[in-house]
């Protein structure tokens, strides 16, 4: 952005999120200074570009969040809707490199522009740029894409860091013998903490809902929307705690068997539970 008047001998801009400083005279006009004059700390400019700064910080992480659930639930997303928001930058460091699908289920390719048009550029899985136009897109969740090896590996040749952890997100494969009436996962389960307000915090730093005694993740599966819970322990609660098990319910409060969880709420619910599980106490020495 431009640089802005600061009162009597000073401009200030934003760089890299944070107020600069630049002399209009003397020996050091024109050039950007190393810090921000104690002059201007309370300057009426100083203090807009601050909060604008702040503003384009929380757009950015709500960007992020956006294209996050468009991954995690799958839903098809206009291409228009992603030619219009492309210009902005916050949004495209949300979307570059994405991996996304387009009328081919089978056709992956890594997102690297978008047309006023509604024309989406893509590198395939061949290195080669082509063009897509169809009506939608989807930003697949990882444990929806084939041969997802064959696709990290390439992005790795690549180079590929995507804003939002997609291709290289954390996954869980559902196993095939699950028991017809499980309806729990207690492979996380047991995790110690010194009390339930450090597992609640935990929980609330990595992005989870903290409800009642458990740490719950929404997730839309399909047509349905499932919702991953981690018992976590009573509020209040001042004493060590344990996680607990890990079970998946319906929108109506129904604790679904194993075997009717779909592949992406058994992974994120998963990785949920792995996630806080992976904040435990870990005793040390001999008598560990």
């Amino acid at each position: 952005m431009g640089w802005v008047s600061a009162g009597d001998g000073y401009e200030v801009t934003l760089v890299e999120g944070r107020v600069a400083a630049r002399a209009t005279s003397g020996r050091s006009a024109g050039r950007q200074l190393k810090t921000l004059p104690r002059a201007l700390k309370d300057h009426p400019e100083v203090d807009r570009l601050r909060r604008f700064a702040e503003w384009l910080d929380r757009h950015a992480a709500q960007c992020v969040a956006q294209v996050d659930a468009w991954m995690v639930s799958s839903l098809p997303v206009p291409t228009s809707l992603l030619a219009r928001v492309w210009p902005d930058t916050a949004w495209q460091a949300a979307l570059l490199d994405l991996a996304v699908v387009g009328d081919d289920p089978d056709e992956v390719g890594f997102l690297r522009g978008a047309t006023e048009s509604g024309e989406l550029r893509v590198v395939d899985l061949d290195g080669e740029t082509v063009r897509l136009s169809p009506e939608t897109v989807t930003l697949p969740h990882p444990v929806l894409l084939p041969d997802l090896e064959d696709v990290r590996e390439f992005a790795a040749e690549l180079g590929i860091a995507q804003g939002v952890e997609q291709i290289h997100r954390a996954i869980w494969r559902k196993p095939a013998d699950l028991d017809a009436k499980a309806t729990e996962v207690k492979e996380f389960a047991g995790g110690s903490f010194r009390s339930r307000f450090a597992l609640a915090a935990r929980a609330s730093s990595l992005g989870y809902r903290v409800s009642g005694g458990y740490a719950t993740t929404r997730v839309r599966d399909g047509a349905a929307t499932v919702e991953a819970c981690v018992w976590i322990g009573e509020p209040y609660w001042d004493e060590d705690v344990e996680t607990g098990g890990l079970t998946w319910q319906d929108t109506e409060g129904r604790a679904l068997p194993l075997r009717e969880v779909g592949p992406v709420a058994w992974s994120e619910g998963m990785r949920m539970a792995a996630a806080l599980y992976a904040g435990r106490v870990i005793e040390e020495g001999k008598n560990a």
